[in-house]
């Protein structure tokens, strides 16, 4: 054979395999899309249950359940206030939520659509109910301009809340654990 037929071959055979990588990536990459419909309970401002199941709301970030937001220079409880408006959002019939990706916690990171107001996840933030947690930006800047919800007053990112829990929980164990063993507990 020669050098010219075997740098033809040669080609052939690393373009196969590049085409074959490419459709192995892309296979992998097709995940199964998994839909839910029912009766959705709110578990928090971006979580739902069905059943046994837990759902993540993707691309958004709704406040603490016990997290308190300032307005009007009032404190006023805008967890549980998230929790209600997407409660009040999903019980709307019709309500389906899509995903294939699960989060660090297996839940179902879900799109949420309802015949009432579409994308679920999208009325959450322009609500003022939620930030953008990727993908709502512009949602996220009408509330902003609007002042609506969270944006009318003063308050701490949702996960900057979480943070400062597990800190403080890791410290107070740190000290609880040092109290027991120098006797004063």
């Amino acid at each position: 054979m020669t050098r010219g037929l075997r740098l033809i071959r040669d080609g052939v055979i690393a373009f196969a395999l590049l085409a074959l990588l490419a459709l192995i990536a892309a296979k992998l990459n097709d995940a199964a899309r998994i839909e839910r419909a029912g009766a959705f309970h709110a578990a928090d401002g971006d979580s739902l249950t069905l059943g046994d199941e837990r759902l993540r709301l993707e691309g958004i970030d709704a406040p603490e359940l016990r997290q308190s937001c300032e307005r009007a220079g009032k404190a006023w409880a805008c967890g549980r206030a998230a929790r209600e408006a997407l409660q009040g959002m999903v019980l709307a019939s019709g309500t389906l939520c899509q995903g294939s990706r699960r989060d660090r916690y297996d839940r179902l990171l879900v799109v949420c659509r309802s015949g009432t107001s579409g994308d679920i996840n999208a009325a959450m933030v322009r609500l003022g109910m939620a930030i953008s947690y990727g993908g709502y930006g512009k949602e996220e800047a009408e509330a902003r301009a609007a002042k609506a919800g969270l944006w009318a007053g003063a308050f701490e990112r949702p996960r900057d809340v979480r943070d400062h829990a597990r800190h403080k929980s890791g410290f107070d164990d740190a000290l609880r654990f040092i109290r027991q063993i120098a006797g004063w507990e």
